[in-house]
């Protein structure tokens, strides 16, 4: 069937999340591997995702490394530099499906207040007709009962949804419940998978 809303995934779809890349070119490669290999920082994340303090969990985390305080609590002090910038060509296809009136939503692994912070830098992460962050639900991707609970919030079947996600994990999730997705690669994958579904015409999608 057409999809009757489009869902989208943030970081690596609409805004990049390379935190290595980023820290390779502030504190060198080295160092880096160091860091990520001393401090569990993907843990570190899940428990902001899920409804941590992120001020407080990165002081908590710091405090337990000191050697390496500064490069953790630099995901407090500059994230707004860390999650960026824009992947241009899904931000077009966003607007796009907003010009066609196609209902979009957020589903996002994202902190409640650094998604605040992200959302002041980029208004676009503000037009979202439905937005899903799990820092606010206290739910995290690829819980089956995320999923769950944006079916029971927007009152539309599964295979009504189009989902799009960098993860595969959170990729099956959505598809065991009976939605459609969209693994994504790159913007253009999504672009023709959106023509694909006639939610958008080719000349739309560029």
């Amino acid at each position: 069937m057409t999809p009757q809303a489009v869902v989208f995934d943030i970081g690596n779809v609409l805004i990049e999340w390379q935190p290595e890349r980023y820290f390779d070119r502030l504190i060198g490669t080295a160092r880096r591997r160091a860091l990520f290999d001393a401090v569990d920082i993907a843990g570190m994340m899940d428990r902001i995702d899920a409804g941590a303090d992120f001020a407080a969990e990165a002081a908590q985390v710091a405090a337990r490394h000191p050697d390496f305080a500064g490069p953790v609590l630099h995901f407090r002090d500059h994230w707004c530099d860390m999650a960026s910038p824009v992947i241009a060509h899904s931000v077009r296809l966003l607007a796009a499906l907003r010009s066609r009136r196609v209902p979009i939503f957020a589903l996002s692994n994202f902190g409640a207040a650094n998604f605040a912070l992200s959302a002041a830098q980029f208004p676009f992460l503000q037009s979202f007709d439905r937005s899903y962050i799990s820092g606010n639900m206290g739910l995290i991707k690829p819980d089956p009962a995320i999923y769950a609970a944006v079916e029971a919030d927007c009152s539309l079947p599964p295979e009504a949804l189009l989902f799009t996600d960098d993860r595969a994990d959170n990729i099956a999730s959505a598809a065991a419940r009976g939605w459609q997705v969209h693994h994504f690669k790159g913007a253009g994958g999504l672009a023709r998978c959106l023509v694909a579904a006639d939610l958008l015409a080719p000349e739309e999608a560029v």
